[in-house]
């Protein structure tokens, strides 16, 4: 049975590719591109000749029935955009989705993305993260996006272009206020660069290449109670609650340990 194959590419890079992706862009009878100029960088750097055909964001409903006759008439069809991952912030989610329904065989050849790569890069010392990816063009239809993601405990990672890259800074941080910037530009080229910075500071350079924007989570404000320990603790008991009440109160809002606060609760005795 013929199958589309998910093709992951380079992200900037052109060694950056699996010897399976080679051997699978090798094998297919037809590849199909994000823009089959772009893809043909690649495919004669390895010597590789195909039948192309478009398959972008302005035809990827039209292209579902050509690719469907294709893999019908047995025919491997692998899928290939710009950089990184189909579907991923790039063309391909529709066309799977009408395949699956139609009951083709999909299969995947991971290859380069740049959001786990920008993450890796960034030092963040944080288990999860929420990709959001390409902010949409008009303020109303991102905030309807970002609402829900606002205060949400994870960095929050964007794409950006360097024709959007400045007003989508500068957008972050009127929704979102004052947090740390991650900005990493042109992953695995010559021009890699990673600033740290905060949206506050804005986007300073000159725009040039593709963008991650890794905007970490707010911090938690905690605003801890007036006085001393001492003070809470005599509070608290004055006020008819049990001395282990007490000290496990006092240590929450104090950020201490319960043993901290009852070694000061013994010496008011």
């Amino acid at each position: 049975m013929a199958k589309l194959y998910l093709v992951g590419t380079p992200i900037g890079n052109l060694a950056d590719i699996s010897l399976r992706a080679l051997d699978t862009l090798k094998s297919v009878d037809v590849i199909a591109c994000e823009d089959t100029r772009h893809s043909l960088k690649l495919l004669n750097y390895y010597n590789i000749k195909k039948t192309l055909i478009a398959c972008h964001k302005f035809n990827e409903r039209e292209s579902v029935d050509k690719i469907s006759a294709l893999l019908n008439e047995g025919k491997d069809v692998a899928l290939v955009t710009d950089a990184g991952m189909p579907a991923i912030s790039d063309p391909g989610a529709i066309l799977v989705n009408e395949l699956i329904e139609r009951g083709h065989e999909i299969t995947v050849i991971p290859g380069a993305t740049a959001v786990t790569s920008a993450m890796a890069l960034s030092g963040i010392c944080q288990p999860v993260f929420t990709f959001i990816g390409f902010l949409p063009p008009k303020n109303k239809d991102r905030e309807s996006l970002l609402m829900p993601f606002k205060d949400i405990r994870t960095s929050l990672v964007f794409y950006s272009s360097p024709y959007d890259v400045k007003k989508d800074v500068a957008y972050l941080y009127s929704l979102l206020g004052d947090r740390v910037l991650h900005i990493v530009r042109e992953l695995t080229k010559i021009h890699e660069e990673h600033i740290v910075t905060t949206l506050e500071k804005g986007f300073e350079q000159e725009a040039k290449g593709e963008y991650v924007l890794i905007v970490e989570c707010a911090q938690i404000k905690t605003d801890k109670p007036d006085g001393s320990i001492e003070d809470q603790l005599k509070k608290l008991l004055d006020g008819g609650t049990d001395k282990k009440t007490a000290i496990k109160q006092v240590a929450k809002a104090n950020s201490l340990s319960k043993d901290e606060v009852y070694k000061v609760a013994i010496n008011m005795d």
